[in-house]
């Protein structure tokens, strides 16, 4: 059972570019709104929080700033693996928006990511290293601390990317943390396997929404 006054669901990257029809699209993204707005309307959280892709043009996870690269390389960035991708959640472009089938009134607060050029954030907590051997907080986790939030729920885009590192970062900052696997969706679902086995060895429970709806 979910109890309501410390638990927040967190909805990861809910955006038009990352839906069918959008400039970096997930499979069947668009299929889980309909259950996250029953979800919603259970209000069995006190909070719901929402992560939005927010980049400025010429972002360093888009290929077409890196000559000669492709969208899907790989590169090292400061000593870690960066994916490149097509140019995707521009700030203030309709790609970037929350997607309008989300209630917007039932969303809290929205915690934008990835808003500086040179850092990507695939974490909704934590920013991707930087060039000082850091990764930023995005303020994420002092909200839900400040809110008397324990419990952390996580539904959204992608699995195997920012769902699956939002959700380390949650149990590596010492909140329960859960996914509920069956509203999110992965880029590839042949990597399905590695993320449960990823997920479960950094403490995170995975349910479906049958558990809590």
């Amino acid at each position: 059972m979910i109890d309501r006054y410390c638990s927040a669901l967190v909805l990861v990257d809910m955006q038009p570019d990352f839906m069918p029809g959008g400039a970096l699209p997930i499979a069947d993204g668009d299929a889980i709104l309909p259950p996250l707005v029953r979800l919603l309307e259970t209000d069995r959280f006190s909070l719901v929080v929402a992560t939005q892709d927010w980049h400025p043009t010429g972002h360093i996870s888009f290929a077409s700033s890196h000559p000669g690269r492709q969208c899907f390389d790989h590169i090292s960035v400061y000593g870690h693996d960066q994916g490149l991708s097509p140019d995707h959640c521009v700030m203030d472009t309709p790609g970037a928006a929350l997607h309008p089938g989300l209630p917007q009134a039932s969303i809290g607060a929205i915690v934008r990511k990835g808003t500086e050029r040179d850092v990507d954030s695939y974490s909704g907590f934590r920013n991707n290293w930087s060039a000082a051997g850091h990764r930023a907080p995005t303020g994420l986790s002092g909200l839900l601390r400040e809110r008397g939030i324990s419990d952390v729920y996580l539904a959204g885009l992608a699995r195997e990317v920012c769902v699956k590192w939002t959700a380390k970062d949650a149990a590596d900052l010492g909140f329960v943390t859960t996914v509920i696997w069956d509203l999110t969706r992965a880029v590839n679902p042949a990597n399905d396997t590695s993320v449960r086995a990823f997920l479960t060895a950094a403490g995170v429970r995975i349910i479906d929404s049958h558990d809590v709806i």
